[in-house]
């Protein structure tokens, strides 16, 4: 019922808005077209105090104050991200003379608030935060603008913006030209990139060091060391947190790196349609090693963690490694945010030797918060101001360095002198964000259905970890492609 209601709810927005949303697939056939920026003033928005400048500059040149007087209303997640935009907000507002209504709310509750505010089309947020994830539902629906034309627009964009800085699989994997089963890179540019996450391992290097043990690089290496320190600190202590909850954020982050690092994939296209591969021999070998893992090396109470409690366990050296986003392991780091601050360093992606597999073939899937315009605004080019300044170099400069926005999507950021020394404290850190940059990606194939497929996943992993429901590894991921093929059948791949 839930998918026949997605279903409907994206038939009635892609008649609408699709075909200006979706329809060209290509950066060279832009969607929506934003107003000239001529010398007549814009006009005040209604309810605004502070009428709009009259600004008199020439036709195509950029201007700061060309929206001045226009309010616009930005609704964020609770996040570190977020926490450097609200810090800059005053010194936007000067800039611009833009004013902004600004609201966040924790990540727990901000997509069902968010969902609502789309579906109603009543053009507010302006702008919002979003995942890569969801914005394939987003964008298949209408509720996302484009933004290719704002970019290429001199009218629109600071000549000093630089969009070919930004790391390519990281603003890659906001383009997608939103046909199902084509993959990110290609197609509308959706949304910018806040910051990013590459899922790596961290480690407690006191924990290994009093234990005798190297740090693990290999997938073997991971589990005999996982294995072993079991109780390692009293009852309860484990060697490796993962995330077990059943959804989408238990397949994305570990699970998923190693995944593809094995060599498995989620879909192929076939005969025009989407098609599980979770039923392949690849897929089949590195679940049944990531159940393994889990049993003998895992916390006790797994199927209830998400990145905040396997964070938490690390920091307070309830566990001796944890394998996630990068950004879990440097805020538990830094001095006074744990008891280990201080204690942990940051390694690769483990290969599994096993399979063939080496360090060349380290594959670390990718997740970035990111802005996005909303389609129905009726104040876009100022929705565009702002998300030009607070995506722009300057404003990611100082994020990187004093915002705690660690994982900077810009090449210049991440090769600044600054920003090496604002990393320094944490081990291997710098040197796995710079290794993994240029293979990072978003390896699941694009759909709208991507929470109900991954949310099936995550629930065979459960039923693997805990439960008696199947004979083996093999039956499960069998009846879960059934499962992920029955609920993208409805898709058709031109």
């Amino acid at each position: 019922m839930k998918k026949r209601l997605l279903a409907l709810t994206l038939g009635v927005s892609m008649t609408a808005g699709l075909l200006s949303g979706c329809g060209g697939g290509s950066n060279d056939t832009p969607a929506t077209t934003p107003a000239d920026n001529t010398t007549e003033a814009p006009a005040s928005d209604e309810g605004t105090d502070t009428p709009a400048a009259d600004n008199t500059a020439a036709a195509g040149e950029f201007n700061w104050k060309a929206y001045e007087g226009t309010q616009i209303d930005v609704l964020f997640s609770e996040h570190t991200y977020a926490d450097a935009v609200e810090a800059k907000l005053a010194d936007f507002e000067a800039l611009t003379g833009i004013k902004v209504n600004y609201s966040s709310m924790p990540e727990s509750n901000y997509f069902d608030k968010l969902n609502v505010e789309l579906s109603s089309h009543s053009g507010t947020p302006d702008v919002f935060m979003t995942g890569a994830y969801q914005s394939w539902e987003y964008a298949s629906a209408g509720n996302m603008e484009p933004l290719e034309n704002y970019i290429s627009d001199a009218s629109l964009t600071n000549p000093d913006y630089d969009y070919a800085d930004f790391i390519p699989g990281v603003i890659d994997a906001l383009k997608w030209d939103c046909v199902p089963g084509h993959k990110v890179g290609s197609g509308s540019q959706w949304a910018l990139p806040m910051g990013w996450e590459i899922n790596i391992l961290t480690y407690n290097k006191d924990v290994l060091a009093e234990n005798n043990l190297e740090a693990p690089k290999t997938a073997e290496e991971l589990l005999n060391v996982a294995k072993s320190l079991h109780e390692f600190n009293g009852s309860g202590t484990y060697g490796l947190a993962l995330r077990g909850t059943a959804d989408w954020g238990t397949i994305h982050p570990a699970y998923m790196s190693m995944y593809s690092t094995w060599g498995a994939k989620d879909f192929e296209v076939v005969d025009g349609k989407l098609v599980s591969q979770v039923d392949s021999p690849e897929a089949i070998a590195m679940t049944d090693y990531w159940v393994q893992l889990v049993k003998e090396g895992g916390a006790p109470q797994w199927s209830t963690y998400g990145w905040e409690l396997a964070g938490a366990d690390l920091g307070a050296r309830k566990a001796a490694m944890m394998w996630d986003a990068d950004r879990g392991g440097y805020t538990q780091n830094v001095a006074g945010a744990s008891a280990e601050a201080g204690n942990l360093a940051f390694g690769m992606i483990p290969y599994p030797e096993s399979a063939g597999k080496t360090e060349a073939d380290m594959k670390s899937n990718l997740w970035t918060w990111s802005m996005a315009m909303n389609a129905d605004s009726s104040k876009k080019e100022a929705a565009w101001y702002f998300m030009q300044y607070f995506t722009g170099p300057e404003f990611m400069l100082w994020s990187g360095t004093e915002g705690a926005c660690t994982d900077t999507p810009r090449q210049s950021v991440l090769e600044s002198e600054a920003y090496k020394a604002a990393v320094a404290d944490a081990e291997g850190y710098f040197e796995a964000f710079s290794t993994l940059k240029d293979t990072a990606s978003i390896f699941f194939t694009p759909h709208p259905y991507f929470s109900e497929t991954t949310t099936e996943w995550a629930k065979t992993l459960q039923d693997l970890v805990v439960s008696n429901k199947y004979s083996s590894t093999e039956e499960a991921m069998k009846q879960l492609k059934e499962t992920m093929d029955a609920i993208v059948s409805d898709l058709d791949v031109e």
